[in-house]
């Protein structure tokens, strides 16, 4: 099955310009065009987009990813360096999972804290 580009972008959720630009900037091959020269997008392609829209979710900065995208190009041969690549991102993603945790632990503080202030008061309020 092939897509336009709307709704390629619709499914892959990044906008038609970012799609334009991942090309321009060699993260995805030039979609096959239709009779009509427009862009038509596969499956496969949208796979690969949804691939990396979690890389750059996860913070994988575009250099990296484009890194990746090359070696990719080159088939099985660069299985080794593609997968060094992502064991990396996976140790700086969970060393940002634990330092969102702290952060999360400290907001969680401080929700509480003011849960405890505003009983504190409606009580006070009420015995007045």
């Amino acid at each position: 099955m092939t897509y336009a580009i709307a709704e390629a972008a619709h499914r892959s959720g990044l906008s038609i310009d970012t799609l334009r630009y991942y090309e321009r900037i060699e993260l995805i091959d030039p979609p096959a065009r239709d009779s009509g020269g427009r862009r038509a997008y596969s499956d496969a392609d949208l796979a690969w987009l949804s691939f990396l829209t979690k890389l750059r979710t996860t913070g994988m900065p575009i250099k990296l990813m484009r890194e990746y995208a090359r070696l990719r190009h080159q088939g099985p041969v660069t299985a080794g360096p593609r997968k060094r690549i992502l064991q990396k991102h996976r140790e700086d993603v969970r060393t940002r999972i634990a330092d969102l945790r702290v952060c999360l632990e400290v907001l969680d503080y401080k929700i509480n804290n003011y849960e405890c202030l505003v009983e504190s008061q409606r009580v006070q309020e009420a015995s007045a």
